[in-house]
């Protein structure tokens, strides 16, 4: 029997290094994100996604060469995983006590 998928939690910041403007950079990176379907936030600081895990590593390389694409030819990429063996993790259970 076939373990049924579980979602997890993913925040993304790209940080392009030695750009006078990066906000283009990071806007085609989070266009990827924006177009792939999955659930996200966009944050001050990184864009966090909630889905499968191997999916979410996937937009997270297709933002990377989005990035590369729209000029930032050095990045830095940083990644926060949240998962679970046994359950799905959502942005609910972490932030709906505070609301």
């Amino acid at each position: 029997m076939e373990k049924a998928t579980k979602n997890a939690n993913l925040s993304l910041q790209v940080i392009p290094i030695n750009e006078k403007n990066a906000y283009p950079i990071i806007d085609e990176a989070i266009k990827v994100i924006q177009n792939s379907g999955t659930r996200y936030k966009v944050q001050p600081f990184s864009t966090i996604m909630e889905g499968e895990l191997s999916r979410l590593l996937e937009i997270v390389l297709a933002a990377k060469d989005a990035a590369i694409k729209a000029g930032g030819n050095e990045l830095v990429l940083n990644i926060q995983i949240h998962l679970k063996e046994d359950s799905s993790v959502s942005f609910e259970d972490k932030t709906d006590k505070f609301q």
